[in-house]
């Protein structure tokens, strides 16, 4: 499922001001990963600690860049392919999962633009949604693991993601137990992402930190790399559930693309990064895709690497691609709603 990214952005400065830290990663066991302040303290001398004024300077400059004409139909294009078209309400029916893939494989008629990379729904919608998209490269995705608080015991979160997966789900998107992490029980979040990674089998797994629980930029750097210390290449850390007063944000996915790049560089692992919740308007789309070019290259710029978690996004992206097509805004309501706000 590769987007194309040759010459998105061509031209611009690549960017590569990097916080100063002293790497070992190669030698981070996972066995470090303790239960009390002293095992963070550890993880963070490993890791290096997050500037957070550095940071807030950085995506102020994202926010400055100018995409114009063929590069800005491009990257809209590629925000479409990177998202993952999301309904999770307690009101689903099969019927509003049936729109929904509708709304995926064809995301508005007449405008030439590619399919999203997944849907995404709750576990018992899974066996729906992969009847819909049978015969399409569309992805499948599930929340799982009592989403979205992860509170639940492991055996019963274990059970609901090979539910998804025996059902149809290609990707599980799993909630980290925030109790755990911020009582410093380390080991033991650690422990559980790798028995749901375990548990996915050939299923792709996204990591949910939900940033705005974690509270510091210290906190989802550590937390990204204790998730990315278990994962597979390939396999996805995520900011948060949507459900939560806080979501994505330049400031904390940048802190993740930033802790994704120096795991990379240390061990060769490509983690890939999904940001969800709060991500509304194509220019915010843009933004972020400049945050990845910037900060991990254009290997990262397709969905295998890089994806939004959105439903309204879609369709903001849509207008602006028609606007790009014939020159004027469309209403809004010419383009079909399909799923809940995300």
């Amino acid at each position: 499922m590769e987007g194309a990214s040759q010459g998105f952005l061509r031209g611009e400065e690549v960017m590569r001001i990097c916080v100063v830290i002293t790497l070992s990663l190669k030698h981070v066991s996972i066995l470090m990963i303790g239960s009390s302040p002293q095992a963070l303290r550890r993880l963070m001398n490993e890791i290096g600690t997050v500037d957070a004024v550095g940071i807030e300077e950085r995506v102020a400059k994202f926010q400055t860049r100018s995409i114009k004409k063929a590069s800005k139909v491009q990257g809209l294009k590629m925000a479409v392919s990177m998202i993952d078209l999301t309904t999770l309400e307690g009101k689903d029916t099969p019927g509003k999962v049936e729109s929904l893939c509708r709304k995926a494989i064809t995301p508005h008629e007449g405008l030439d633009c590619p399919q999203v990379a997944a849907v995404c729904v709750y576990p018992a919608m899974v066996k729906h949604a992969a009847k819909f998209l049978a015969g399409t490269s569309i992805h499948i995705a599930s929340v799982a693991t009592a989403f979205p608080s992860g509170q639940a015991p492991l055996r019963t979160r274990l059970a609901e993601v090979k539910a998804a997966v025996r059902d149809g789900a290609h990707e599980i998107d799993m909630v980290i137990n925030r109790g755990e992490f911020l009582a410093g029980e380390y080991g033991r979040v650690q422990e559980e992402i790798a028995s749901v990674r375990d548990a996915c089998g050939d299923s792709t797994l996204k990591v949910i930190l939900e940033v705005s629980e974690l509270e510091t930029y210290d906190a989802i750097r550590a937390a990204s790399f204790i998730a990315m210390q278990v994962l597979r290449p390939g396999d996805f850390i995520k900011t948060s559930t949507g459900k939560t007063s806080g979501n994505a944000t330049l400031g904390n996915n940048q802190v993740m693309l930033e802790a994704i790049r120096d795991f990379y560089e240390a061990t060769g692992t490509p983690i890939a990064m999904k940001p969800a919740g709060g991500i509304k308007t194509a220019k915010q789309a843009l933004h972020f895709l400049v945050a990845v070019k910037e900060t991990l290259g254009d290997e990262w710029l397709n969905n295998s690497r890089y994806r939004f978690g959105a439903s309204s996004l879609l369709n903001d992206v849509l207008r602006q691609l028609e606007k790009q097509k014939t020159g004027a805004y469309q209403a809004p309501y010419t383009f079909s709603e399909a799923s809940g706000a995300y």
